[in-house]
């Protein structure tokens, strides 16, 4: 059996437990506790030397990155092409968007939970609130150009980008007159029942998490 080691709160993760939804994983689901130290114990470590989370395990292969397991599940436990093209072209607009997710959306997500949670600050600078606007910008343009992130149909680009857009609107609410295009792309994704199993508590864990810290 697949195992997932995974926080419930962390987007990367509920992204991957999207996806074994979608895909029907036989997955065992291993909870990692940050608190007591757990990603820093050395049987850990030598599965994740960056001790984070999500971890997949699937027999002898090891993943620690979110976007490299979504493709893995994809190719081998997939069997609608469409989450993830086997055709080149179609599968580098996905891979664009799953670098998309990685460098703008997660990073500026990021950025701002890593201080919140580890540093302890209690205030965003408003730079970091920008940047989080800009991203979703940048989403807003990309969704009035097809209905979905790499095209007219779901990907696994949009369960990794759900995932962190649903941290990010905890941190800064978008603007749903302004980016109707977004607005609607997280209502129709936010139906799905793998979406809702996947992703709907952690997120609310997420959202009680951050207001712990802000006050």
């Amino acid at each position: 059996m697949v195992k997932l080691y995974k926080l419930d709160a962390s987007p990367p993760a509920r992204a991957c437990m999207v996806a074994c939804e979608l895909f029907s994983v036989p997955v065992e689901l291993i909870e990692v506790d940050f608190g007591e130290g757990e990603h820093l114990k050395p049987e850990y470590l030598k599965k994740n030397p960056l001790h984070t989370v999500p971890v997949l395990e699937d027999g002898s292969v090891v993943i620690n990155d979110s976007h490299a397991i979504l493709m893995y599940l994809a190719d081998v436990y997939g069997e609608q092409e469409s989450f993830y093209p086997k055709d080149p072209k179609q599968r580098a607009l996905v891979n664009q968007k799953l670098f998309f997710n990685s460098t703008i959306l997660f990073i500026r997500l990021r950025n701002i939970s890593f201080p919140l949670f580890m540093e302890g600050i209690t205030e965003i600078p408003k730079k970091k609130l920008d940047a989080i606007e800009e991203a979703y910008g940048f989403l807003e343009e990309f969704l009035t150009r097809t209905k979905y992130l790499a095209g007219d149909n779901i990907t696994i680009a949009d369960i990794a980008a759900y995932a962190t857009v649903t941290g990010l609107v905890v941190i800064l609410e978008h603007n749903a007159q302004k980016y109707p295009k977004t607005q609607a792309w997280l209502k129709d994704l936010e139906k799905l029942p793998y979406v809702q199993k996947g992703n709907a508590k952690g997120a609310e864990e997420y959202r009680q998490l951050v207001k712990s810290k802000l006050g």
